[in-house]
């Protein structure tokens, strides 16, 4: 169990280099941004002073590329007692020298995840009688990374990846069967919403929440959405409706953008005719998915917070002190955790929610 985070703690952040800690990369480091979505990938941007005392004459410390070069390994771990951990871990694909009219050089490393080795692969192939798990845990092999999917879904006669990168094409797969992607370390996973096993994170505004804005807005939601298809095999048309019982279970007892767009405004519905189901069973899943997507973006917030590495996109918040209605749990969809030597460490979040709470 981690220890309660000190009321003052060094912010300063440590990093590895090829599994080793340097000390001279963190003794220059100025900044460091690692950005995260619930779609998977994170980018990670390292500015380090580069003048100073160094083997070359010239005085640069890392332009001779011999600590960090392309490719290099950098891991990164920041934070104190509960919100401590490491946030990032993948190899540097691009270097930016930094010379201002005032002050010294600096120098930025640009760092991806492992997901970056999918994203470079681009392919033209099919699968044949294969689930989303299954297509999904295929993709992943090949790139020597093991992948734990939890999801649900049918099984498709024919799926086509169309000049497609492997990380587009698994990130439509898993948008289809409602899933999350994130990589750790090199295990790549893919969990329907809900099922990540994370516990809450509680930010309460005035303490370790500064700032949040929240917007809860019926513009794009709709009270059913309608797919339509047409099944081959059985030479019949493909009708699947997804309704406000497709959200239910993430309510939590709040009041849903659908209840309130039919209570205020009027019943809405979408018809989504481009998707070619072959199935009625695939036809519902889609129907289900687009549904669930406008709902969950009924309430949207965005806060920056404490730094704490706990905040994670995928993760579930707890945003206290805001009221009734605004406050409640939501889900983290974008995460910017941001270090630098004026503002120490802190976490900007952009969260959505499908419901309101009572405002009574």
């Amino acid at each position: 169990m981690a220890l309660p985070t000190a009321a003052l703690y060094s912010a300063r952040p440590t990093l590895q280099i090829d599994g080793s800690d340097s000390s001279l990369l963190t003794d220059h480091v100025l900044a460091v941004t690692v950005t995260e979505t619930s779609e998977g990938m994170s980018r990670c941007e390292i500015v380090a002073g580069n003048w100073g005392s160094a083997d070359s004459s010239d005085g640069y410390v890392f332009n001779d590329r011999r600590t960090v070069d392309f490719g290099t390994r950098v891991a990164l771990r920041i934070g104190d007692g509960d919100r401590a951990g490491t946030l990032f871990d993948g190899v540097v694909t691009g270097i930016e020298a930094q010379y201002p009219q005032t002050g010294a050089p600096a120098i930025a490393f640009l760092a991806e995840d492992r997901l970056q080795e999918l994203r470079m692969t681009r392919r033209t192939r099919s699968f044949e009688e294969a689930s989303d798990a299954d297509i999904i845990r295929s993709v992943v092999s090949e790139h020597g990374l093991s992948a734990s999917v939890d999801v649900d879904g049918p099984v498709h006669h024919h799926v086509a990846q169309a000049n497609q990168s492997d990380l587009a094409f698994i990130r439509e797969r898993a948008r289809l069967v409602d899933a999350d992607l994130w990589i750790d370390g090199s295990s790549v996973h893919v969990a329907s919403r809900g099922r990540r096993g994370t516990e809450d994170v509680t930010l309460t505004y005035n303490a370790d929440l500064h700032e949040v804005t929240v917007l809860a807005d019926l513009a794009r939601q709709r009270s059913s959405v309608v797919v339509a298809g047409w099944d081959v095999s059985a030479k019949e048309a493909i009708k699947a409706e997804a309704d406000s019982s497709a959200i239910q279970p993430e309510l939590d007892g709040d009041t849903s953008g659908i209840d309130l767009l039919e209570q205020a405004l009027a019943s809405r519905a979408d018809t989504i005719v481009h998707t070619a189901p072959a199935t009625s069973t695939i036809a519902q899943a889609q129907a289900d998915m687009a549904l669930r997507t406008s709902a969950r973006r009924f309430v949207t917030a965005i806060g920056l917070a404490e730094g704490d590495t706990r905040l994670r996109a995928g993760a579930r918040v707890r945003l206290a002190g805001l009221g009734a209605g605004f406050e409640g749990r939501f889900t983290l969809v974008e995460v910017e955790h941001a270090f630098d030597g004026r503002r120490g460490y802190r976490t900007r979040f952009r969260a959505e929610r499908p419901g309101l709470g009572s405002s009574a």
